[in-house]
Protein backbone atom coordinates (compact mmCIF):
# COMPACT_ATOMS: atom_id res chain seq x y z
CA UNK A 1 0.00 0.00 0.00
CA UNK A 2 2.62 2.71 0.77
CA UNK A 3 4.13 1.91 -2.61
CA UNK A 4 0.22 3.01 -4.10
CA UNK A 5 0.70 6.65 -2.37
CA UNK A 6 4.23 7.12 -3.24
CA UNK A 7 2.92 6.51 -7.08
CA UNK A 8 -0.21 8.48 -6.52
CA UNK A 9 2.10 11.01 -4.47
CA UNK A 10 4.76 11.31 -7.13
CA UNK A 11 2.74 11.25 -10.17
CA UNK A 12 0.64 13.90 -9.26
CA UNK A 13 3.15 16.25 -7.74
CA UNK A 14 5.48 15.96 -11.22
CA UNK A 15 2.33 16.91 -13.06
CA UNK A 16 1.38 19.90 -10.67
CA UNK A 17 4.24 21.07 -10.68
CA UNK A 18 4.81 21.63 -14.57
CA UNK A 19 0.87 23.10 -14.72
CA UNK A 20 0.95 25.03 -11.11
CA UNK A 21 -1.65 23.49 -9.77
CA UNK A 22 -0.10 21.31 -6.23
CA UNK A 23 -1.29 18.17 -7.31
CA UNK A 24 -3.64 18.26 -4.65
CA UNK A 25 -6.02 18.69 -6.90
CA UNK A 26 -5.26 14.81 -8.48
CA UNK A 27 -4.27 13.05 -4.70
CA UNK A 28 -6.96 14.07 -3.07
CA UNK A 29 -9.87 12.62 -5.12
CA UNK A 30 -7.71 9.99 -6.29
CA UNK A 31 -7.29 8.69 -2.25
CA UNK A 32 -10.99 9.63 -2.20
CA UNK A 33 -11.81 6.81 -4.70
CA UNK A 34 -9.74 4.28 -3.42
CA UNK A 35 -11.14 5.07 -0.09
CA UNK A 36 -8.82 3.40 2.16
CA UNK A 37 -8.69 6.38 4.81
CA UNK A 38 -11.29 8.96 6.21
CA UNK A 39 -11.54 12.27 4.01
CA UNK A 40 -9.74 14.26 6.74
CA UNK A 41 -6.56 11.71 7.08
CA UNK A 42 -6.64 12.04 2.84
CA UNK A 43 -6.96 16.26 3.12
CA UNK A 44 -4.43 16.24 5.70
CA UNK A 45 -1.91 13.51 3.49
CA UNK A 46 -2.68 15.63 0.52
CA UNK A 47 -1.83 19.03 2.39
CA UNK A 48 1.41 17.91 3.20
CA UNK A 49 2.45 16.28 0.04
CA UNK A 50 1.48 19.49 -1.73
CA UNK A 51 3.53 21.83 0.82
CA UNK A 52 6.41 19.71 0.39
CA UNK A 53 6.59 19.67 -3.49
CA UNK A 54 5.63 23.86 -2.77
CA UNK A 55 8.87 24.15 -1.32
CA UNK A 56 11.07 22.39 -3.43
CA UNK A 57 9.21 23.96 -6.50
CA UNK A 58 9.78 27.36 -5.19
CA UNK A 59 13.40 27.20 -3.73
CA UNK A 60 14.73 25.61 -7.49
CA UNK A 61 13.10 28.88 -8.99
CA UNK A 62 14.30 31.19 -6.62
CA UNK A 63 18.05 29.29 -6.65
CA UNK A 64 17.78 29.28 -10.85
CA UNK A 65 16.60 31.96 -11.71
CA UNK A 66 14.72 31.06 -14.70
CA UNK A 67 11.26 31.36 -13.70
CA UNK A 68 9.63 34.36 -12.92
CA UNK A 69 8.37 35.06 -9.62
CA UNK A 70 6.54 37.82 -9.64
CA UNK A 71 7.02 38.84 -5.80
CA UNK A 72 5.80 42.65 -5.51
CA UNK A 73 2.10 41.17 -6.59
CA UNK A 74 2.37 37.45 -5.66
CA UNK A 75 3.51 38.15 -2.29
CA UNK A 76 -0.02 39.91 -1.64
CA UNK A 77 -1.96 36.65 -3.12
CA UNK A 78 -0.13 34.47 -1.04
CA UNK A 79 -0.19 37.14 2.26
CA UNK A 80 -3.65 37.16 1.15
CA UNK A 81 -4.14 33.07 1.06
CA UNK A 82 -2.54 32.98 4.65
CA UNK A 83 -5.70 33.97 5.96
CA UNK A 84 -7.56 32.06 3.63
CA UNK A 85 -5.87 29.11 4.51
CA UNK A 86 -7.10 29.46 7.62
CA UNK A 87 -10.60 30.38 6.93
CA UNK A 88 -10.59 27.52 5.11
CA UNK A 89 -9.39 24.93 7.93
CA UNK A 90 -12.06 26.47 10.19
CA UNK A 91 -14.85 25.94 7.64
CA UNK A 92 -13.31 22.47 7.24
CA UNK A 93 -13.76 21.74 10.71
CA UNK A 94 -17.07 23.47 11.08
CA UNK A 95 -18.75 21.34 8.19
CA UNK A 96 -17.33 17.70 9.81
CA UNK A 97 -18.50 18.74 12.68
CA UNK A 98 -22.21 19.77 11.97
CA UNK A 99 -22.83 17.12 10.26
CA UNK A 100 -20.75 14.41 11.82
CA UNK A 101 -20.40 12.44 8.77
CA UNK A 102 -17.39 12.34 7.01
CA UNK A 103 -19.11 11.19 3.67
CA UNK A 104 -21.14 14.27 3.56
CA UNK A 105 -18.20 16.32 4.00
CA UNK A 106 -16.59 14.46 1.38
CA UNK A 107 -19.42 14.75 -1.02
CA UNK A 108 -19.39 18.47 -0.37
CA UNK A 109 -15.38 17.80 -1.26
CA UNK A 110 -16.26 16.92 -4.49
CA UNK A 111 -18.86 18.94 -5.87
CA UNK A 112 -17.18 21.78 -5.42
CA UNK A 113 -13.89 20.23 -6.72
CA UNK A 114 -16.62 19.27 -10.35
CA UNK A 115 -17.65 22.66 -10.27
CA UNK A 116 -14.35 24.47 -10.08
CA UNK A 117 -12.51 22.31 -12.34
CA UNK A 118 -15.40 22.28 -15.13
CA UNK A 119 -15.05 26.25 -14.73
CA UNK A 120 -11.08 26.00 -15.11
CA UNK A 121 -11.33 23.51 -18.17
CA UNK A 122 -13.82 25.68 -20.05
CA UNK A 123 -12.28 28.82 -19.27
CA UNK A 124 -8.52 27.14 -20.49
CA UNK A 125 -10.46 25.79 -23.87
CA UNK A 126 -11.62 29.39 -24.07
CA UNK A 127 -9.07 31.93 -22.65
CA UNK A 128 -7.53 32.94 -26.35
CA UNK A 129 -10.73 34.73 -26.33
CA UNK A 130 -11.40 36.21 -23.25
CA UNK A 131 -9.47 40.14 -22.76
CA UNK A 132 -7.41 39.40 -19.67
CA UNK A 133 -6.58 42.18 -17.03
CA UNK A 134 -3.37 43.70 -15.54
CA UNK A 135 -4.28 44.65 -11.75
CA UNK A 136 -1.93 45.92 -9.65
CA UNK A 137 -3.98 46.87 -6.57
CA UNK A 138 -2.90 45.48 -2.93
CA UNK A 139 -5.77 45.48 -1.55
CA UNK A 140 -7.68 43.19 -4.06
CA UNK A 141 -4.84 40.62 -4.34
CA UNK A 142 -5.09 40.38 -0.91
CA UNK A 143 -8.55 39.40 -0.92
CA UNK A 144 -8.43 37.36 -4.34
CA UNK A 145 -5.40 35.55 -2.14
CA UNK A 146 -7.88 34.96 0.52
CA UNK A 147 -10.62 33.41 -1.61
CA UNK A 148 -7.67 31.23 -3.09
CA UNK A 149 -6.62 30.27 0.53
CA UNK A 150 -9.63 29.61 1.77
CA UNK A 151 -10.22 27.31 -1.86
CA UNK A 152 -6.93 25.43 -0.95
CA UNK A 153 -7.67 24.68 2.72
CA UNK A 154 -10.85 23.59 2.85
CA UNK A 155 -10.13 21.58 -0.23
CA UNK A 156 -7.25 19.92 0.81
CA UNK A 157 -5.67 20.56 -2.76
CA UNK A 158 -2.94 23.02 -2.42
CA UNK A 159 -4.34 25.48 -5.04
CA UNK A 160 -5.58 23.75 -7.70
CA UNK A 161 -6.58 25.07 -11.36
CA UNK A 162 -8.68 28.13 -9.96
CA UNK A 163 -5.03 29.83 -8.93
CA UNK A 164 -4.05 29.49 -12.93
CA UNK A 165 -7.49 30.80 -14.08
CA UNK A 166 -7.04 33.70 -11.53
CA UNK A 167 -3.43 34.39 -12.42
CA UNK A 168 -3.99 34.35 -16.24
CA UNK A 169 -6.79 36.70 -16.28
CA UNK A 170 -6.78 38.78 -13.32
CA UNK A 171 -3.02 39.86 -14.08
CA UNK A 172 -2.13 38.46 -17.98
CA UNK A 173 0.72 35.95 -16.92
CA UNK A 174 1.47 33.37 -19.03
CA UNK A 175 0.77 30.19 -19.14
CA UNK A 176 4.35 28.61 -17.19
CA UNK A 177 4.78 32.15 -15.25
CA UNK A 178 1.30 31.17 -13.83
CA UNK A 179 2.12 28.06 -12.54
CA UNK A 180 5.11 29.02 -10.98
CA UNK A 181 3.31 32.03 -9.46
CA UNK A 182 0.30 29.76 -8.42
CA UNK A 183 2.76 27.64 -6.73
CA UNK A 184 4.31 30.79 -4.40
CA UNK A 185 0.91 31.13 -3.13
CA UNK A 186 -0.09 27.37 -2.07
CA UNK A 187 3.17 27.45 -0.09
CA UNK A 188 1.83 30.22 1.70
CA UNK A 189 -1.56 28.96 2.13
CA UNK A 190 -0.25 25.18 3.12
CA UNK A 191 2.19 26.52 5.70
CA UNK A 192 -0.94 28.03 7.50
CA UNK A 193 -3.24 25.81 7.19
CA UNK A 194 -0.72 23.38 8.58
CA UNK A 195 0.63 25.38 11.54
CA UNK A 196 -3.13 25.70 12.49
CA UNK A 197 -4.22 22.25 12.43
CA UNK A 198 -0.87 21.65 14.89
CA UNK A 199 -1.97 24.51 17.12
CA UNK A 200 -5.24 23.34 17.12
CA UNK A 201 -4.58 19.90 17.78
CA UNK A 202 -7.39 18.77 14.72
CA UNK A 203 -4.58 16.53 12.95
CA UNK A 204 -6.02 13.31 12.07
CA UNK A 205 -4.80 9.97 13.17
CA UNK A 206 -2.58 9.14 9.98
CA UNK A 207 0.44 5.94 9.24
CA UNK A 208 3.75 8.24 9.95
CA UNK A 209 4.61 5.35 6.97
CA UNK A 210 2.04 6.76 4.67
CA UNK A 211 3.20 10.84 6.00
CA UNK A 212 6.76 9.68 5.12
CA UNK A 213 6.00 8.25 1.59
CA UNK A 214 3.72 11.30 0.34
CA UNK A 215 6.31 13.76 1.10
CA UNK A 216 9.05 11.68 -0.17
CA UNK A 217 6.71 11.45 -3.25
CA UNK A 218 6.29 15.06 -3.42
CA UNK A 219 9.94 16.37 -2.90
CA UNK A 220 10.63 13.67 -5.86
CA UNK A 221 7.82 14.68 -8.01
CA UNK A 222 8.25 18.47 -7.82
CA UNK A 223 12.01 18.50 -8.36
CA UNK A 224 11.55 15.66 -11.61
CA UNK A 225 8.48 18.76 -12.80
CA UNK A 226 10.80 22.01 -12.25
CA UNK A 227 12.96 20.14 -15.06
CA UNK A 228 10.29 19.47 -17.18
CA UNK A 229 8.58 22.75 -16.77
CA UNK A 230 11.66 24.37 -18.01
CA UNK A 231 11.54 22.09 -21.35
CA UNK A 232 8.00 21.70 -22.92
CA UNK A 233 6.10 24.54 -24.22
CA UNK A 234 3.44 26.47 -23.15
CA UNK A 235 1.18 25.16 -25.96
CA UNK A 236 1.95 21.50 -24.25
CA UNK A 237 1.47 22.20 -21.02
CA UNK A 238 -2.38 23.60 -21.84
CA UNK A 239 -2.78 20.25 -23.09
CA UNK A 240 -1.66 18.49 -20.13
CA UNK A 241 -3.58 20.29 -17.90
CA UNK A 242 -6.82 19.78 -19.91
CA UNK A 243 -6.11 16.12 -20.25
CA UNK A 244 -5.57 16.50 -16.48
CA UNK A 245 -8.97 18.49 -15.85
CA UNK A 246 -11.13 16.37 -17.52
CA UNK A 247 -9.56 12.72 -15.59
CA UNK A 248 -10.26 14.60 -12.72
CA UNK A 249 -13.67 15.85 -13.60
CA UNK A 250 -14.68 12.28 -14.19
CA UNK A 251 -13.02 11.14 -10.99
CA UNK A 252 -14.86 13.86 -8.63
CA UNK A 253 -17.99 12.94 -10.03
CA UNK A 254 -17.60 9.22 -9.10
CA UNK A 255 -16.82 10.28 -5.33
CA UNK A 256 -19.75 12.66 -5.25
CA UNK A 257 -21.74 9.75 -6.40
CA UNK A 258 -20.45 7.22 -4.01
CA UNK A 259 -20.05 9.60 -1.26
CA UNK A 260 -24.15 10.48 -1.15
CA UNK A 261 -24.97 6.73 -1.50
CA UNK A 262 -22.55 5.59 1.14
Amino acid sequence: MPVIFFVVSFCSSLVGAICGIGGGVIIKPVLDAVGVMSVSAVSFLSGCTVLSMSIISVFKALKGGSAKINTKLTTWLALGSVFGGIMGKMLFQHIKMAFANENVLGMIQSIVLVLMTIGTFIYTLKKSQIETKRYENKLLCLVIGIILGICSSFLGIGGGPINLVILIYFFSMGTKEAAINSIYIILFSQIASLVQSIVKQTIPEVSLVFLITMVLGGVLGGMAGGIVNKKISEEKVDKLFLALMGVIIFINIYNTYVFATA
